[in-house]
C-alpha cells in the first residue's frame, strides 16, 4: 500500500517516473541504492521501449541482479536477447550461476548458444543446464568459497580474500575440500578468526550436518534444510567431490511455489504459473476451466444416481430433504482426510510405507465422527418432529436411515480422501492432485447409493 509518508510503493513510484525522463543520470544515481528485487517491480512496470532503454544504461552488475529478480512471466531473458547477445552476455557474466542458468533455460537452443559464445567461462552454467529445474542442481549455485584442509588458518584466510576479491557476497559458507576437491568439512568464519594462525583448516573445520546430490528433489532439500535448520548445503556428486552448494533464499522460493502449487490444487483447479494480476485472463480461464469441467462431469453421476433412486424417492419424497446433508458430510469428511495425509505427506511425515496405518486409523476415525454427526442428525430430526410433526408417524425410522447412513458416508469420505494421496503418489502423481473438490464429488455419489441403500433396508414395508 502506499505510504503518505513516503513508504516503498511511493519511492518506486517516483523511480518508475524517473525511469520515463529522456536523462536517466538521477533514476540511475537512485537505483544505486535500491534493492533489486524493487528495482525488478520499476522496471516490470514499464513499457517495452522504455525497459530496454533502461537495462541498457544500468551497470551490468545491477542490471544482473534486478532480471535475477523478476518473474519467469515477465520473461527477463526476452529483454537481455532485445540488446543483443553480446550484452546479454556481460550481463549473465555478473550474475550468480544458478541464476544465470535459469535465465539461459529459458532462451531456444540458438540463443542460448549466441549468448554463451560470448561468455569467458561458459563451463559453470553449461554443467547446470544439464540438471532438471526441480533437482538440486538446478537449484544450487557454483560460486563457493573453498579452501584446502591441509592449508593453515592463515593461509585459508589469504585463500578467502582472493576468491572474495570481488564479490563477498559469496563468502556464505566456507568449505574445506582436499587436493582432488572432495569434501571433508564446513569451516566456521568465526573459528578461523580467533584460531591460531599456524592450526590448520582440519582441526577447526566441522562435519556437515547434512549435504546433499544433483540428482535430489528440491523439495527434499528445502525439508531437510527446515530441519536441520541450516542456512545453506554443499551439492556433492556421488565421489564426495563439491559441486556447488543451495541457500536458504534459494530454498524459500521453492517452498513459496510449491506451496502455492499445492494450495491451487487443493482448491480444484491447475496450478496458475504466474501472479494472479499478471496472468493472462485467457491463461487464467483455460488453467481453471479444465478442472470445473471434469467436477461437472463427476457430478453429473450425482444425478444419475438419484435417477436410479427414482421410485424410492417417489414413494417417500421426505428422503429427499435429507439428500444435501448426507452427501455434503461425506464430501467433508472426505476433504478433512486428504488435506491431512496430503500435508504429512509434503511434511514427509508420513510415506508409501504408511499406507496402512493411516488407513487404520482413518476408519476409527470416519466410524467415531459419522456417529457423531449420526447423533446429531438423530436428534434433530426427532426434535423437530415433536415440534412441528413434519416428518411423518415413521419419524423414527427416517431418523435411524440417516443416522446409519451418516455414519457408513462419513466413514466411506475419510477412508477415499486418506487412501486417494497414496494411490496418486504410488502412480507417480502429485497427491495435492486429490483435491477437496475432487473428493468430494467422488463421494457425492457413493453417498446417494449408501443413504438410499439404507433407507431401502430400513423403510422397507413402512414408506417404501
Amino acid at each position: 500500500m502506499s505510504d503518505p509518508t513516503g513508504g516503498p510503493d511511493l519511492r518506486l513510484d517516483e523511480l518508475k517516473e524517473l525511469a520515463e525522463q529522456d536523462d536517466l543520470r538521477e533514476f540511475l544515481h537512485r537505483a544505486q541504492n535500491v534493492h533489486p528485487s524493487d528495482l525488478a517491480d520499476v522496471l516490470s512496470a514499464l513499457d517495452e521501449s522504455t525497459r530496454v532503454r533502461v537495462i541498457a544504461e544500468l551497470p551490468r552488475e545491477l542490471a544482473g541482479s534486478a532480471l535475477a529478480e523478476m518473474e519467469a512471466v515477465e520473461h527477463p531473458e526476452e529483454m537481455l536477447l532485445a540488446l543483443g547477445p553480446e550484452y546479454a552476455a556481460e550481463v549473465v557474466e555478473e550474475m550468480p550461476t544458478d541464476d544465470a542458468a535459469d535465465l539461459m533455460a529459458e532462451l531456444s537452443v540458438d540463443e542460448r548458444e549466441a549468448v554463451l559464445a560470448d561468455i569467458t567461462d561458459r563451463r559453470q552454467v553449461e554443467e547446470l543446464l544439464k540438471y532438471p529445474e526441480d533437482s538440486a542442481g538446478g537449484l544450487m549455485s557454483t560460486d563457493v568459497v573453498s579452501v584446502r584442509d591441509d592449508a593453515t588458518v592463515a593461509e585459508a584466510v589469504e585463500a578467502i580474500r582472493n576468491q572474495c576479491a570481488e564479490d563477498e557476497s559469496q563468502l556464505y559458507q566456507i568449505y574445506a575440500v582436499d587436493s582432488a576437491g572432495t569434501l571433508r568439512g564446513i569451516v566456521p568464519v568465526a573459528r578461523l578468526i580467533v584460531s591460531s594462525p599456524t592450526k590448520l583448516v582440519h582441526d577447526v573445520m566441522e562435519q556437515p550436518i547434512v549435504q546433499v546430490q544433483p540428482q535430489q528433489d528440491q523439495e527434499e532439500v528445502a525439508r531437510l534444510m527446515a530441519r536441520y535448520n541450516v542456512a545453506a548445503v554443499p551439492v556433492i556428486d556421488p565421489t564426495g567431490k563439491l559441486l556447488g552448494r543451495i541457500t536458504f533464499d534459494d530454498v524459500v522460493d521453492v517452498v513459496e511455489a510449491e506451496t502455492t502449487e499445492d494450495i491451487l490444487k487443493f482448491g480444484g483447479m491447475e496450478a496458475l504459473d504466474a501472479p494472479y494480476l499478471k496472468i493472462a485472463f485467457s491463461r487464467m480461464v483455460r488453467k481453471r476451466a479444465g478442472w470445473l469441467a471434469a467436477l461437472f462431469l463427476g457430478e453429473m453421476l450425482t444425478a444419475t444416481a438419484m435417477a436410479f433412486f427414482e421410485e424410492e424417492i417417489a414413494k417417500a419424497v421426505i428422503l429427499a430433504l435429507f439428500v444435501p446433508l448426507i452427501i455434503s458430510s461425506g464430501g467433508n469428511s472426505g476433504s478433512q482426510a486428504s488435506t491431512l495425509v496430503i500435508r504429512a505427506m509434503a511434511l514427509g511425515e508420513v510415506t508409501l510405507r504408511d499406507w496402512w496405518r493411516v488407513i487404520r486409523r482413518e476408519l476409527a476415525a470416519g466410524v467415531v465422527l459419522g456417529t457423531v454427526l449420526g447423533v446429531i442428525g438423530f436428534l434433530r430430526i426427532t426434535l423437530w418432529h415433536a415440534i412441528t410433526g413434519i416428518y411423518g408417524k415413521h419419524y423414527l425410522l427416517v431418523a435411524l436411515t440417516v443416522f446409519c447412513s451418516l455414519i457408513g458416508v462419513v466413514t466411506f469420505g475419510t477412508m477415499t480422501g486418506s487412501f486417494l494421496p497414496f494411490i496418486l503418489r504410488r502412480l507417480g502423481f502429485d497427491p495435492a492432485s486429490a483435491s477437496a473438490p475432487f473428493v468430494a464429488t467422488l463421494v457425492d455419489v457413493t453417498g446417494l447409493v449408501i443413504y438410499f441403500t439404507f433407507a431401502s433396508i430400513i423403510l422397507r414395508g413402512t414408506l417404501l
